[in-house]
Order: C-alpha cells, then structure tokens, then sequence
C-alpha cells in the first residue's frame, strides 16, 4: 500500500502525494478555481487534472526530474537549463491570461510592503540592519515599469519538471496571472546563479541582470519572517539569507 506523503503543509494549503497522485488541498475556493483556469491556458506542459472536487485538486505525477532545489545542490546540464529557460520564455509570450497574478503588484504596493518588512525585520531583531539595508538598495532596481506577461508566480527551481534537454512539466499554478517576467527568471534561479547564463541562453534576449538581482533581494527580503513563522528555514545554507548576503559581495 502507498504511504502518504506530506509534501509541503502551512496554513494556506497543503500538498500530499499517494503513489503517483498529488492531491492539493486548498481552503481559498477561488485561488483553486484560478489555478484550473490558468493551467488550461498555460502553454507549456502541466500535471494531468485527475479530478477536481474542492477543496481538493488531484493531480498526476510528472515524468522527469527537478533541476534542484534552494538550499540544496542544483543538478542538470546546461542543456536541462537552457530547455528550461525556452519554456518559461513560450510562457512569457503566450496571451495573458484574464487575472493578475502574484508577479502582477504594482510598484506602489512592492515599495509599502518592502518598507514595512525591512523596518520589521531590523526592529524584531531578524537580520542586521546592514543587511537589510544593502539588501533594500539592490531591491530597488525591482521597482520599475514592466509590460505584462503570462507570469507562473512562483517559479521555483523545485516546480519545473526536465528530462534531459525536454521541460516535462510545471507544477504549482496557483499564483500564476499577468505579471513581470522577469520575477518569474529571478525566483527560478534564486541561489543557483551560476546556471544563470545557461538559463537566459534558452530563454533569450531582453533580460535586465541587475532587475534579476532585485528581485532576488526584495522576494528574500519580503519572505524572510513568513517563511520561518511557517516552519521554512530561510537562513539553511544557500537560502534567503545567504541570498542577501551574496548580493552585497
């Protein structure tokens, strides 16, 4: 008999896997719904829908493996990143999609949040305020007009599916919507900056390094306090923190 298996749980949702099936459990009807909707349009291969009955969403496993993880060891060729880079890329490209997603906040509303974070993270002691600081002034290059794109939202390393040089899969779509690409290329190579340039080979041409550094200080800067109230280590090695110290060398 398969034994369950608690792939990632907190408070907003939780994901099992039986065998060869994930059953995301999601208390938000309408971010469910979003993330039927959205994986319908997307352009590039997705987990099968074996059924759908909220508050749980079941889904088939995918063929091939992850390019890593953060705070862990990335694996890969650079053809597995290239291969990589070109599906996030036809994602970008496709027709938007009808909602905003989490890619999508405006400047306005970034700036408020990195401002209280920071002023939180110094006053309850998180991080230093040097840290914070550095980070912040890299963050800004984030804070800038972007024409929108179909964005994943959350493109961790950890949701894109490879088998050799062929993407078998993205999984995750519940932050996905009309967002800044360039959040989406930033999260994907978040502690893995080294793949990088394999990344943006397969992804091409209009890529702003020092908007892909911004994005890596602000979404670690912002993810800081949740993650470790959540039951996340954001200062394991290769993490969030050592994100933030790697940006001011």
């Amino acid at each position: 008999m398969d034994e369950v298996e608690v792939v990632v749980a907190h408070s907003e949702r939780a994901t099992l896997r039986v065998g060869d099936v994930f059953l995301k459990v999601d208390a938000d009807r309408a971010r469910l719904d979003a993330e039927v909707e959205v994986m319908s349009l997307a352009p590039v291969p997705v987990p099968e829908v074996l059924w759908y009955r909220p508050p749980v969403l079941a889904l088939a496993a995918l063929p091939g493996t992850t390019l890593g993880r953060l705070g862990g060891p990335a694996a890969g060729s650079p053809a597995g990143w290239a291969a990589a880079g070109a599906a996030i890329r036809a994602l970008h490209d496709a027709p938007l999609p009808p909602r905003l997603g989490r890619a999508g906040r405006s400047t306005d509303v970034l700036a408020a949040e990195l401002e209280d974070e920071c002023g939180q993270l110094v006053a309850e002691g998180v991080l230093p305020a040097a840290l914070v600081d550095r980070g912040r002034r890299v963050a800004e290059a984030a804070l800038r007009p972007w024409p929108e794109a179909f964005t994943h939202g959350d493109l961790q390393i950890a949701h894109v599916f490879v088998d050799g040089d062929r993407v078998t899969g993205v999984i995750d779509w519940s932050e996905a919507g009309r967002g800044d690409a360039l959040y989406d290329l930033a999260t994907f190579a978040l502690g893995h900056e080294e793949y990088l340039g394999d990344l943006l080979a397969g992804y091409g041409t209009g890529v702003d390094l020092d908007v892909i550094r911004g994005w890596w200080a602000l979404r670690s800067l912002l993810a800081v306090r949740w993650l470790a109230g959540h039951g996340f280590d954001p200062f394991a090695p290769g993490c969030e923190v050592d994100v933030l110290k790697s940006l001011g060398k």
